[in-house]
């Protein structure tokens, strides 16, 4: 039974694991984003999370804590410096992981794993779509059913080489 066991062996020794796991903590905040398998992103997210949390309390004891984990502390100065601002009203769920498909080599599921974007960006983004709203077209500026027949009438043969049919004049089209 594995009561109170959290997380996954992966076959490797707790000592690889660990390892393994920090490089790709660090690689994440390096990057943003990257790529794994299904299995080793999930695990992965909980680690990031972890580290997350520790950069939005911010305090010296959190950034030693994150230091033991993350190997360069360049990525977590920088991940410090921007945690407030990037995930400051997101409790939880920092990190979201997208389907891949499979890997070449051994068809091992793959995804990839990114931190999620910043608020300022969807703000934003809504501010933008309310700005452009759709252009409703008027009834009296679409060409009768008619029309539409002869044009595609006259394209059909320009496509083929021969010389065009002349439209007719109608009255929709004056």
């Amino acid at each position: 039974m594995r009561h109170r066991n959290a997380g996954i062996k992966l076959g490797r020794t707790s000592s690889h694991r660990d390892a393994m796991f920090r490089n790709m903590v660090t690689s994440l905040f390096k990057y943003d984003r990257i790529r794994t398998t299904d299995v080793k992103a999930k695990e992965l997210k909980r680690w990031a999370d972890k580290i997350v949390t520790l950069a939005k309390q911010g305090d010296l004891d959190a950034r030693r804590q994150a230091l033991a984990i993350v190997r360069e502390k360049d990525v977590v100065h920088k991940l410090f410096a921007e945690a407030s601002e990037r995930f400051g009203s997101v409790s939880g769920g920092y990190t979201r992981i997208v389907k891949d498909g499979r890997r070449p080599g051994d068809a091992a599921p793959v995804s990839i794993v990114e931190l999620i974007a910043p608020e300022k960006s969807k703000k934003k983004e809504a501010t933008r779509k309310k700005a452009k709203a759709p252009v409703k077209k008027k009834a009296g500026v679409q060409k009768p059913a008619k029309a539409k027949k002869e044009a595609k009438a006259v394209s059909a043969p320009e496509k083929s080489g021969a010389e065009p049919v002349a439209e007719k004049a109608t009255d929709a089209d004056s």
